[in-house]
């Protein structure tokens, strides 16, 4: 696991501070602009407004006097009304601007109709304040006199008019001197705080440019430091990149390829342009779509931080995956890549993914050498093993078995076959061979044999299924008869060094070559203990197939021992015998449970016996197992689709047990190395029919099957 380091993140702590001061010395500046520059319009307002009252009060002679002058004139004529209103307005006016100008209250500003704050005057500015407000209520209470019987005509107001004319010439020249002195004042005042904030704004300008020199200054120096820091930690990367051995990369979330990777991650890959590159394109078409897929999985999962990654490691795709070449040249091989995931965390995240990459192809080529040499070593000690074992007139007869199935399944592909039904008659002589076969040497436990003729089989099977055949299709089991011809050749190679350095023998009496091979020059055969071997072979052979079955059984046979079969039915009598052991066992026999919950011992029973009757022998096999189940057999039938449910009811025992021995047909829902292909019966039926015998079935359900097999000498 790998982790981002955070440490660099500190050097970067003192330019946030010096960004964060400079920036706190502009807010200070602007709020300062702000606050003075609203200082200054309050003072401009409070000049407007003694401007304002000065002009009020110059009205408010001015129409006192129009009024005197007009005295007489009707009071409901539009010039005294218009001249009362404003007379009225103006001395409101004055008073509500006097009054806040004063106590430094608010006003509307009429103008725009925004409400402001005056200033508080002190000083000689409230004392001229003070000055024009008494004068003012000197002439306000005459006026308001006066406004107040102005327009009745039943009242006679000319003293009222009179008396606030003449308070009026001189309490306005009062008022106006005082106003003046308020508005110079306010003025210089203003002007004061314009000089100061100009001298402080500009000291803030000049500390804010110097601060911003300092600050240049010192960060140009960081920043070359760091990029002296970056460019010598980028050059130790990049000399690591370039001598490394193995490729490294980074993997972003979308399996997107770092800018950086070692040199050798070049050479390992097999492609000059990998920088920036989607990993799922550098491997598409170099492993199978469905590994590509899986990788892209397992990566999501180690970007998935709820997944442990020792967990996720076990499920790695990429470990020892062949890549194959991708360019056009045929000399480059293809090579095995491991590929090791690793999590790259900044903080507590999951950032990137690191890749390592090591070109493994010299260790699993000679992890396969090995396997091979290990695989003949244990191939040759098997072969032994059944040599030292088992009578030699067997070992003779299986080699000569396999050599014959060979030859004629050679013999079965040379024939090309046109139509259908050729080829598939094609099909099941080849497949009958190698099941026999393969019961030979499953029944001397040469598992290399019974290992080569099940692949085989699986070939054969999925030919079967397939529908349609063509000659093309049988082109593939031509190394499968190599392989099997090379050990068959290999066993006999075997028994005779085993018989050549072997101490030499007394010659046996009625000495005879067995099926073409003379045994003076291969195996030594001990005619006197050959049937108690074949008894023991066929024995070993049931209890072997019950082992894997899960079964128990026990081989009887009381003229095995005691009868002499003929040469030339030896081998005949033997495939049968070997197909109907394994089918009474895989088919007959029950599982010791089942047995005891019917009543029955645990141990199945197989009787084998051979009887020369003159004119032919007769082979019989039974088991005391559960007996043919015919209706099983039709609801196979019906299920796989070669009878309708109709059809499959109606059809006899005889029709039933002719279906039980067709090619490929089975009752055992699983194929397996002892069956389930539907071959064995087969088998049985071309062996009888080709030696021109009689087959006879007799079974009784849940109790036990009987095969009874004539075959005549002649």
């Amino acid at each position: 696991m790998a982790t981002i380091n955070n440490g660099d993140n500190k050097r970067y702590r003192g330019l946030i501070i010096s960004i964060a001061l400079f920036l706190s010395l502009i807010g200070a500046l602007l709020a300062f602009t702000f606050y003075t520059s609203s200082l200054l319009e309050r003072n401009t307002v409070l000049i407007d407004q003694t401007n304002q009252v000065a002009n009020s009060a110059q009205s408010v002679i001015k129409d006192l006097f129009d009024l005197d002058s007009s005295y007489g004139e009707d009071t409901n004529s539009p010039h005294i009304q218009r001249v009362l209103e404003r007379l009225e307005q103006n001395t409101a006016l004055i008073n509500n601007t006097l009054t806040a100008i004063g106590e430094g209250g608010t006003i509307t500003d009429d103008a725009d109709g925004k409400t402001y704050k005056l200033p508080n005057v002190s000083g000689s500015a409230q004392e001229s304040v003070q000055a024009a407000n008494q004068q003012w209520q000197l002439l306000e209470p005459r006026i308001e006199t006066y406004l107040k019987d102005a327009d009745n005509v039943l009242v006679d107001s000319s003293d009222d008019l009179t008396q606030a004319v003449e308070q009026a010439k001189t309490s306005s020249l009062l008022m106006n001197e005082s106003l003046d002195d308020l508005t110079n004042e306010v003025f210089d005042d203003a002007e004061r705080q314009a000089n100061t904030i100009r001298l402080i704004q500009a000291l803030g300008v000049v500390a804010i440019f110097a601060y911003f020199l300092i600050f240049v200054f010192f960060f140009v120096r960081r920043l070359r430091e760091t990029d002296a820091e970056a460019f010598a930690a980028r050059r130790e990367t990049q000399e690591i990149m370039e001598t490394v051995n193995t490729g490294l990369f980074l993997l972003d979330k979308d399996l997107n390829i770092g800018q950086q990777h070692s040199r050798a991650l070049n050479g390992i890959v097999g492609s000059d342009r990998l920088a920036g590159e989607n990993f799922t394109n550098v491997l598409r078409g170099r492993i199978s779509d469905k590994d590509l897929k899986t990788t892209q999985q397992f990566i999501e999962q180690l970007y998935n931080p709820r997944v442990k990654e020792k967990l996720v490691d076990s499920l790695n795709p990429l470990h020892k995956v062949m890549l194959h070449n991708s360019s056009d040249d045929k000399g480059l091989n293809n090579r095995f890549l491991d590929f090791k995931f690793s999590r790259v965390y900044e903080n507590k995240d999951i950032a990137r993914i690191l890749v390592n990459v090591n070109d493994v192809s010299d260790a699993v080529y000679l992890e396969q050498r090995l396997e091979k040499e290990r695989s003949q070593n244990d191939m040759q000690i098997e072969m032994l093993t059944t040599i030292l074992n088992v009578n030699p007139k067997i070992i003779n007869e299986f080699i000569s078995n396999t050599q014959a199935h060979i030859e004629r399944m050679n013999n079965i592909l040379k024939n090309p076959g046109s139509s259908q039904y050729e080829l598939e008659g094609k099909l099941k002589a080849i497949y009958r061979e190698m099941h026999s076969l393969k019961g030979e040497a499953s029944a001397l436990k040469l598992h290399s044999f019974t290992k080569i003729a099940s692949e085989a089989e699986d070939k054969l099977h999925a030919l079967q299924n397939q529908g349609q055949l063509s000659g093309n299709d049988f082109l593939q089991l031509a190394v499968h008869l190599d392989d099997l011809l090379s050990l068959s050749n290999t066993i006999a190679t075997l028994g005779e060094r085993i018989n050549r350095s072997a101490p030499p023998k007394a010659p046996v009496a009625n000495h005879q070559p067995v099926n073409g091979i003379d045994t003076d020059g291969g195996l030594e055969i001990d005619l006197d203990n050959e049937n108690d071997d074949r008894l023991s072979f066929y024995n070993e052979f049931a209890k072997e197939i019950a082992a894997r079955q899960g079964k128990q059984v026990q081989l009887k046979s009381n003229t095995l021992t005691q009868t002499e079969i003929p040469a030339h039915l030896a081998k005949p009598i033997k495939e049968i015998s070997i197909q109907l052991l394994r089918n009474a066992v895989v088919h007959g026999i029950e599982a010791p449970s089942v047995r005891h919950s019917a009543g029955k011992t645990e141990v199945g029973t197989i009787d084998l016996e051979v009887q020369d009757n003159g004119s032919d022998v007769t082979l019989v096999v039974q088991d005391d197992g559960q007996g043919i189940d015919y209706d099983s057999i039709r609801n196979k039938l019906s299920t796989e689709g070669h009878f309708s449910e109709e059809e499959a009811s109606q059809l006899s025992q005889g029709d039933l047990l002719k279906q039980l021995f067709s090619s490929g047909f089975s009752t055992k829902e699983h194929a397996d190395e002892d069956g389930g292909r539907g071959v064995g019966l087969d088998i049985i039926k071309a062996q009888v029919k080709d030696y021109n015998g009689k087959l006879n079935v007799n079974s009784e359900l849940g109790q036990m099957t009987r095969f009874v097999i004539t075959l005549p000498k002649a």
